[in-house]
């Protein structure tokens, strides 16, 4: 399904480690793809504020300007 794919994007909304982009990390890597991967969402070592949906994603950059930013940024 990545055959010809020169860029991968994973968005969570919660911690990136241990989630979907991990999983896709471990795929990528085992198949030697050497397909880029960006994982958006919370970073290691960052906690989740209790606030707004709408600012926390804002603020973790995971809102639809910083998923757009983020995946210019790979390409």
């Amino acid at each position: 399904a990545l055959k010809g794919c020169k860029a991968v994007m994973t968005v969570e909304e919660h911690n990136v480690n241990g989630g979907l982009g991990s999983l896709v990390a471990e795929v990528l890597a085992e198949a030697g793809t050497g397909i880029k991967l960006k994982r958006a969402g919370i970073m290691d070592g960052e906690y989740a504020a209790a606030a707004d949906r709408g600012w926390l994603r804002q603020h973790h950059g995971f809102d639809a300007a910083g998923i757009a930013a983020q995946a210019r940024e790979m390409l």
